[in-house]
């Protein structure tokens, strides 16, 4: 399989590290109402990004910056995460999110480029290819692909997977939790999520744990993780499986993976990108999970080569 082309760091806008978390606001299309944040970029080209378990639109803070001025940009806070409100429907299952996606972008009436991280990226490959005509060329990130090793080094905190338990062990798991100060909350994700943790920047960490503080205030955020963690859990084993549903996808597509993955192994790289008909493949052999925000330059410097050569693909 072909390495994808990257572009030259120079030809990216200069990274700035006290980037500010993009405006926010509500945005209906389709018939789906979504908090999204929002990067100006050049009339006629849009990307699209979606966020893992667990995150937010904040999630691409960086990568937005990087690629501006090849695309204006719209981070997604999937229904009941970030400061997106549930659907009606209080389904929280990966058909309902990728529904619920697929109706915010049909409604905006034209295709874009498609990113996503972790669970986000499987709910993309689901639009794309349920809907190939919305989506120009697609990115994955880490893919939450069905994965069914058992791994404690998985989890932020252990008491997670206590707390899916009923009765007492389970509402005390919950409750301890719900107890922990939200900057260590911050500091296990990027324990568990980043290659290298010294990566994580001081305000990047403060952003997270204010976010954390401003979720917990919200009657549905709870309901929202737990619900969302079990359909996606579910879904490895019942149903259609995700890599029949990868074969269909049509558009030119780039599988982006950190070599110190440990939520989703980097053994289902080539898996990945050889069951997509048209896709590549890149290892960063350091990073972890969210390489978009670990190492941001890396991972735009291949989507910029993504969105000018991926007609070729």
């Amino acid at each position: 399989m072909p390495r994808p082309a990257l572009v030259e760091a120079a030809a990216l806008p200069e990274r700035d590290d006290h980037q500010q978390p993009w405006p926010g606001r509500e945005v209906t299309a389709g018939g789906v109402t979504l908090h999204v944040r929002e990067t100006p970029g050049p009339h006629g080209h849009e990307a699209v990004y979606v966020h893992g378990l667990s995150g937010s639109a904040t999630n691409w803070t960086d990568l937005a910056a990087l690629l501006r001025t090849r695309a204006s940009g719209t981070a997604v806070d999937l229904p009941g995460f970030g400061r997106s409100r549930p659907l009606a429907s209080r389904d929280y299952s990966p058909a309902a999110h990728a529904d619920a996606l697929l109706c915010f972008l049909a409604g905006r009436g034209r295709p874009v480029h498609l990113l996503g991280n972790s669970l986000g990226g499987a709910i993309a490959l689901t639009v794309a290819a349920r809907r190939p005509e919305l989506v120009r060329t697609l990115t994955l990130v880490s893919p939450a692909m069905p994965d069914r090793r058992p791994d404690p080094r998985r989890l932020s905190d252990p008491r997670i997977a206590l707390a899916f338990l009923p009765g007492r062990i389970g509402r005390r798991a919950r409750a301890g939790l719900a107890a922990v100060d939200p900057r260590e909350r911050a500091e296990q994700m990027v324990r568990v999520c980043f290659g290298d943790p010294a990566l994580a920047l001081p305000h990047r960490l403060d952003e997270a744990a204010a976010e954390h503080r401003s979720r917990a205030r919200l009657e549905w955020a709870v309901e929202a993780l737990e619900r969302t963690t079990i359909g996606m859990l579910a879904s490895w084993w019942i149903g259609e499986s995700l890599w029949s549903v990868a074969a269909r996808v049509q558009a030119p597509t780039l599988v982006i993976w950190g070599g110190r993955d440990r939520l989703v192994s980097p053994r289902l790289a080539p898996r990945t990108a050889a069951v997509i008909p048209r896709s590549r493949l890149l290892v960063l052999p350091e990073a972890g999970h969210v390489a978009q925000i670990e190492t941001p330059v890396d991972v735009a410097r291949a989507v910029a080569a993504l969105w000018e050569d991926g007609s070729d693909w």
